[in-house]
């Protein structure tokens, strides 16, 4: 069994009903966005972010922060607190106070209640396939089949974001002003989002190319917004004031590991090893990761763990590294100290139980079973988890919660017929009353079941 790699690759195709909406005339294409996932990437992101949040009264681990694989410079939100960032953005970006910028604004729009009255049209099956399938972004580039680990998604049909998730001038301006204020309140400036939408504002400029359309067409610009935010920034206590050094430290990390995941042979010419900062042995050691080239990542993944011995996600690299070798035995030692440091990290948690199931060692079925139960509160929706859960029961010979997570494996892919059977079939083998029971009547009855 091979988990997906958490950058691509295996891609999970998610049905999702649009019910009482479609698109306008002329915009009724099929297309498909790629979802990463990565748990340093997400971390690094909400942890800048967290001030914008709890300025706007929202509680910064509630909001879902999804990497979109398209290479346009664009970010929306969507079904409530979840904000989409384009693979584009991040790399088109020149600082972390544009990204900041950018994501105060998006939380404007959440907070003010913007998002598409339509949103039903995505409904909460989207979402809640989306996000809980353990999409985080870009982090466990490595773990599983083509390396460097983040799990992709892929959604076809509706999500056409260029299409429908696109605001007035009003709702623009309004988040913009919200956006503002939570930056005041946080103390950051918001010269980031200055630079960020005067760029986009260029229309005459040669270098704007048609990447750089994607946010100007979902988020229309005036150039009275932008002398609006302009104004503010003057006015701000907080002024031009810098980002803290280390926000840019971890955007460049972030930069990195996404363009050595996108363009591996790109990355090594731009990351050289005349480079000796830590963003570029980064990038380099992902980059050889990506084109399977352990022996070249592994001493760079080794020395950065010297430089950061409490990086939680150095350590987890490595064992994605060791794992998608197949030294599973190797890789769990790693992924035990990623998770000590760590120990939120659900995605490390089911990258550790997918290590101990590898080894095919009925001692350590309990052990991974800790874990997928602990990574289950925040991924449930993961369909790899449930196969791991359901590998693991089977090693402990217990039938019912065999079938129990076959259910959860099914309901999570969307096989409804599937999940419907196992979940009678968990029914009939566990206690009554007992929580994989009462599990398995929720998911019957979600199924279509009686």
């Amino acid at each position: 069994m091979r988990k997906p790699s958490r950058l691509v690759s295996v891609i999970a195709m998610v049905a999702v009903m649009v019910l009482s909406w479609s698109p306008p005339a002329g915009a009724q294409r099929r297309q498909e966005m790629q979802f990463l996932s990565d748990a340093e990437t997400e971390h690094i992101i909400r942890d800048m972010a967290r001030p914008i949040f709890q300025a706007a009264g929202i509680d910064p681990d509630a909001v879902n922060i999804v990497l979109v694989n398209d290479n346009t410079m664009n970010a929306f939100v969507a079904g409530g607190q979840n904000i989409f960032l384009h693979t584009g953005l991040l790399l088109g970006l020149e600082d972390a106070g544009q990204l900041i910028g950018v994501i105060a604004h998006e939380t404007g729009h959440i907070a003010g209640g913007h998002l598409v009255r339509g949103s039903e049209a995505m409904e909460n099956a989207f979402l809640s396939s989306l996000i809980g399938m353990g999409i985080g972004i870009v982090g466990g580039i490595a773990a599983g089949n083509s390396g460097a680990g983040a799990a992709g998604v892929m959604l076809g049909q509706h999500l056409a974001e260029r299409s429908f998730l696109s605001f007035s001038r009003s709702q623009e301006s309004s988040a913009d002003q919200a956006g503002l204020s939570y930056m005041e309140q946080s103390g950051i400036s918001a010269e980031g989002l200055v630079t960020f939408l005067e760029k986009l504002g260029a229309a005459d400029d040669p270098l704007l190319v048609d990447r750089d359309a994607g946010y100007r067409r979902t988020h229309p610009l005036t150039r009275e917004r932008i002398e609006t935010v302009r104004s503010f920034v003057e006015r701000s206590r907080a002024g031009r004031r810098p980002v803290p050094a280390e926000w840019n430290e971890n955007f460049r990390r972030i930069q990195a590991k996404l363009y050595a995941y996108l363009d591996p042979n790109g990355a090594l010419r731009r990351y050289r090893p005349e480079d000796p900062s830590f963003v570029a042995r980064y990038g380099r050691a992902y980059a050889y990761f990506r084109r399977g080239e352990v022996k070249q990542a592994l001493p760079l993944v080794d020395g950065l763990i010297a430089q950061e011995p409490r990086n939680a996600f150095l350590y987890e690299m490595k064992g994605d590294l060791m794992l998608q070798n197949g030294r599973a035995v190797d890789a769990a030692a790693p992924y035990r100290k990623a998770i000590e440091l760590e120990p939120e990290a659900g995605s490390i948690r089911v990258s550790l139980a997918h290590s101990l199931m590898e080894q095919n060692d009925k001692r350590l079925a309990d052990e991974a079973l800790r874990n997928l139960q602990v990574a289950s509160k925040t991924q449930a929706h993961s369909a790899f988890l449930w196969r791991l859960m359901a590998q693991a029961w089977s090693m402990k010979g217990n039938a019912g919660m065999v079938a129990y997570a076959t259910a959860e494996e099914a309901f999570a892919r969307g096989d409804k017929p599937m999940a419907r059977f196992q979940a009678e079939r968990a029914e009939k083998l566990l206690p009554a009353g007992s929580p994989g029971w009462l599990r398995a009547q929720d998911i019957r009855g979600q199924a279509g079941g009686k």
